[in-house]
Parts: structure tokens; sequence; C-alpha cells
């Protein structure tokens, strides 16, 4: 093992891209062949993971890493947690690098727990990375950065979000700066102090693709962050809005796609291929995604 940003830059050279394929999966969604047997959780979560076992293995050779959201299997019960830690152990079996999209956070021993459940590959869940809530202040970072640099993890704090109603707290101004910016400057300082031989930290952050002008200011506000972008694809955000979260090696962010890859064979433009093959369409709406960004990105 080593440096969690070191793995990651590595593996984004090695596939030549930074694309982060998310694993949300909805029952209403699943294709056909991989709706539950019956409505009983056990059901529904035996579903999920074998769908988004079925998505690892078409994007396994063609994307350095992936984001299983735990809220839909969650929801689901005991069953549910059962599953996602089997999806995410199968995504790094396949040699995917594995961002649980948890946000979680607490104060003390608590976030201490919550560490020790998710980040790791010795932990119950086995997760390569974690997102993380800055909202309860720099102390309860403190326990998720400490278990991250010792377990070769790391963790992407929420610094701007994609979603609309974000701002109204994220954008008020404190000390001359938005709220936001003085998170970013937390997640910097940590960065640096987990710097790898990458020139980044374990120490990430959340920026979404949908605030391409802030985007660009906290990439040049966090040099040694690496930045997790969502919002590309069904949220609106485009190649070239993020563009700017990379650097001039094309490394430093990874843009997460959920809906527009897992469910595109029921999109437009994949539904004829997604009619005999479900798993077809998530390759070439994958492909196209990467290809959409390296017109804009080199990875070098």
């Amino acid at each position: 093992m080593a440096n969690f940003a070191d793995r990651l830059a590595s593996a984004i050279q090695d596939k030549g891209n930074g694309v982060l394929v998310g694993l949300d999966p909805r029952v209403a969604n699943l294709p056909g062949p991989c709706q539950p047997a019956s409505d009983s959780l056990a059901d529904i979560a035996s579903a999920y993971t074998e769908f988004c076992k079925g998505v690892i293995d078409v994007v396994a050779d063609l994307v350095p890493a992936t984001k299983p959201q735990a809220a839909f299997f969650e929801q689901l019960g005991p069953p549910g947690m059962l599953a996602l830690q089997s999806v995410v152990s199968y995504a790094r079996q396949r040699g995917l690098l594995v961002i649980l999209d948890g946000k979680r956070n607490d104060i003390g021993s608590t976030a201490e727990a919550y560490a020790a459940a998710y980040l790791g590959a010795d932990s119950p869940f086995g997760a390569d990375a974690l997102t993380v809530s800055p909202y309860l202040g720099d102390d309860s970072l403190t326990p998720f950065v400490n278990r991250a640099t010792n377990h070769d993890a790391g963790i992407f704090v929420l610094v701007k979000t994609s979603n609309p109603g974000g701002k109204r707290f994220q954008d008020l101004t404190a000390e001359e700066s938005k709220i936001y910016e003085h998170v970013a400057d937390h997640v910097e300082s940590l960065a640096v102090e987990t710097v790898g031989t990458c020139g980044y930290g374990s120490v990430g952050a959340v920026v979404g693709a949908t605030y391409p002008d802030e985007l660009s200011q906290l990439r040049k506000r966090m040099p040694h962050s690496m930045l997790l972008i969502p919002g590309f694809g069904s949220q609106g955000g485009t190649a070239s809005d993020v563009a700017a979260g990379f650097d001039a090696n094309g490394l430093g962010a990874l843009v997460n796609s959920s809906r527009a890859i897992i469910f595109a064979n029921q999109r437009d433009e994949y539904k004829e291929i997604g009619k005999s093959d479900w798993q077809k369409a998530v390759e070439q709406a994958t492909r196209d995604m990467i290809s959409q960004l390296r017109a804009v990105v080199a990875v070098s």
C-alpha cells in the first residue's frame, strides 16, 4: 500500500482518465435482468449487489475508481449494509479504488468510530476513501485524517457542493471570505500535511461541476488537494465545466457520473444498445464520457 493520493494519481495515469463511476442503485431503474425476485429487503439487496457487480465488471478496465452511495444501501437495513460491503470488496478485487460516499462526521470518539468503520483495507467496509462533512469544525476532521494517514486511505471534504441549495450556507461571507473558501483553506492545509510524491495529499475536496467559476478558483486555492467533482451529466455539468479542476498533467481530479452511466440503457442515445445488453450501454456511456474528458484534459 502507499499514500492514497499517489495511488489515485497512478490509477488515473494508468487508465488515462479521471472518470469516477458512481454506484447509486435504485429498484425502479434496474434493468430487467437485475430486477429483484420479490419486494423483500433481502431480495432488493441481492439485486443491488448483482447490478453493481455487473457495472463494475464493465468499468474496471476503463476507469480508475468507483463511488458507491451508501444511502441507497442503508435504506435496505442490514441486508443493504452487507450488500454495500460486498460491492466495495468486489470493486477492490477488480482493481478499482473505492470512494464511499457517506458524508460522515461527528466529534471525538464518534468520528473515530466512523473512520474505523469505513477507511482502509483493514476496516469492516474496506473503502479507500470516504466523503466527509466539515460542518462540525476542524477538530471533527482530525480522526478521519489520522485514520487515513495511518491506513493509506483518503477523505474528500465537502467544500462547494453541486446542489442548488448548497449556496445557502456555503456562500455566506464571514471575515471577508465565503464559508466554502474558509473550508477550502483548511482542506488545503491538511492536504499539505499528507502530501505524497505526486504533489497531492490524502485530504481532498468535493467541488461541484455545476459551479465552474468557483471550481476554477478553488483549484488554484487548493493546489495540493485532489478534487472530487460531482454534477457531471445528469446534473448538467459538462467536460468544459470540469476542465479547470485538472492540472497541466491531467491529474488532481476525479469527475463523477452516476445515473448517466449506470442507467445508460434508459437514455435515448443508448436505448437500442441497452435493449439487448444493458452492460453494453453502460460501457458505451463510460467510453463516451472518457472521450469527452480527453477532448479537454490530457493525462500524462
